[in-house]
C-alpha cells in the first residue's frame, strides 16, 4: 500500500514551520491483497448454527485487510498522536501484543487514521477462510488443527499474546481465529429467511456490534469462522480487539 502523507504549513514571522501529520506519527500496518469472488456465507460446516443460517451467497470486491491484528506498539502511537488515554494491559506487557480495552469507536478511528476501515462481515468471513473455502477455523478444514491455527482456551493463558505466533491461513492472514476477538464494521442481527434477500440493519440505528473470531479464553466453537457474537459497541474488554480494511 502506498500512504499519502501531508504537513500543514504555518506562516509565523517569515518563517515557515511544519507540522507533523498524523499519518507520519502511526506505526505502519502490514496489509494483505485479498481477491475479490464469491462465495457461500454462514455455516457451511454443519449448517446448525442458527445465527449463521440461511447460507446465501455474497460476491466481494478486492480488498485488503490486516495481516495481523492491531498491536498495543501501533495504537499506542496512534493513541500518543491524537492525545487518548492508552488502554491498560493489566500488566502483560505492550509491544507486538494484540491490543484489547478498546471499543468499536475506539477500533473505529485508529483506521480512520491511515485511510483504512473496520472489515465488513461478509469480508471478514471470506478472508478467515482463505478465500471463501470451507474451513471450519482460519487455515484448516480438520478440528484436531486448531491448536496449530489459533491461541485458544486450551492452549493459552487468559490475556491477548503476541501476534502471529500461530500458523496463518491460506491467505497468510495470522490470528483470525483465536488470539483475540475482532471488532467488524457492521452489525448484521440476524440472517434473514429468504437467503435472496438477506436484511441488514442500518448501522446507525443498532447500539450492537458484531466480533468474530473467538479468542484466547474461548471453547473451539466459538472460534470457528462462521461463529457471530453481539456486544455493545462501548464495550472495552480483555478478549476483544480488531485489525482493519480498506477497498482497492
Amino acid at each position: 500500500m502506498k500512504y499519502i502523507t501531508f504537513s500543514l504549513l504555518f506562516f509565523l514571522g517569515g518563517c515557515a514551520l511544519f507540522k507533523p501529520s498524523l499519518h507520519s506519527q502511526l506505526e505502519p500496518l502490514d496489509m494483505t491483497f485479498v481477491e475479490g469472488g464469491t462465495f457461500v456465507m454462514g455455516d457451511v460446516i454443519e449448517e446448525e448454527n442458527d445465527d449463521s443460517l440461511p447460507l446465501h451467497k455474497v460476491t466481494l470486491s478486492d480488498f485488503y485487510i490486516g495481516t495481523f491484528e492491531v498491536t498495543y506498539r501501533q495504537y499506542d502511537a496512534f493513541a500518543s498522536a491524537t492525545d487518548r488515554e492508552l488502554p491498560r494491559d493489566d500488566g502483560r506487557g505492550r509491544g507486538e501484543r494484540a491490543v484489547i480495552f478498546v471499543n468499536w469507536y475506539d477500533a473505529l478511528e485508529f483506521c480512520k487514521a491511515y485511510g483504512y476501515r473496520l472489515p465488513t462481515e461478509q469480508e471478514w468471513e471470506y478472508a478467515a477462510r482463505s478465500g471463501g473455502k470451507e474451513e471450519i477455523y482460519a487455515g484448516t478444514v480438520d478440528p484436531d488443527s486448531l491448536d496449530y491455527v489459533a491461541r485458544n482456551k486450551n492452549n493459552s493463558g487468559g490475556y491477548s499474546f503476541l501476534v502471529g505466533t500461530k500458523e496463518p491461513n491460506g491467505l497468510g492472514l495470522y490470528d483470525m481465529s483465536g488470539n483475540v476477538a475482532e471488532y467488524i464494521g457492521e452489525y448484521y442481527p440476524f440472517y434473514k429467511t429468504d437467503p435472496d434477500s438477506i436484511d441488514y440493519y442500518p448501522l446507525e440505528e443498532r447500539a450492537m456490534r458484531a466480533i468474530r473470531g473467538g479468542s484466547f479464553n474461548q471453547q473451539d466453537n466459538v472460534l470457528r469462522t462462521y461463529w457471530r457474537v453481539g456486544v455493545l459497541a462501548e464495550l472495552e474488554n480483555h478478549t476483544i480487539g480488531f485489525r482493519c480494511a480498506v477497498s482497492t
